[in-house]
């Protein structure tokens, strides 16, 4: 499989060093499952916003689709009174690192976030990668 990332595709600053931590962190003190066991509470998320905040949540998974830890830490972020997101990021308990977005998640950034910069694991190490490039073609709703 032959991937092209985006021209603006951009090295991990140490901020966003810093926003991965905090993902990590948060999945790994409330995970609810052991190494190689299924759990509730499984990914962690972190975004940061234009006031330079840092808001972190966590999965709930559930076989009807429960919220991603994305859309959990963007809804923290909100509900803070943050400003605009900026970089999202999600990681995966028990070490497995940052995790690219579901679709639905990318879905949900570039209807809402195009702009945000969503931290992605790639065969060079973490990018960061604008939200509207994530889809081939956003979702436009037809004009009334």
């Amino acid at each position: 499989m032959n991937t092209r990332l985006p021209a603006s595709s951009l090295p991990l600053t140490p901020a966003d060093r810093e926003l991965v931590d905090l993902a990590r962190r948060t999945i790994d003190a409330v995970t609810d499952a052991g190494p190689g066991e299924d759990g509730i509470h499984t990914m962690g998320a972190a975004v940061r916003t234009s006031d330079g905040g840092m808001y972190a949540g966590v999965n709930l998974y559930h076989f009807t689709g429960g919220p991603c830890a994305e859309l959990v830490a963007l809804g923290a972020a909100r509900a803070a009174g943050a400003g605009d997101p900026t970089c999202i990021v999600a990681v995966g308990n028990h070490g497995r690192g940052i995790q690219s977005p579901c679709g639905r998640d990318r879905q949900v950034l570039a209807d809402y976030y195009p702009g945000i910069r969503v931290i992605l694991p790639t065969a060079d190490g973490p990018l960061s990668i604008p939200a509207g490039e994530l889809l081939p073609l956003g979702f436009v709703p037809p004009a009334a």
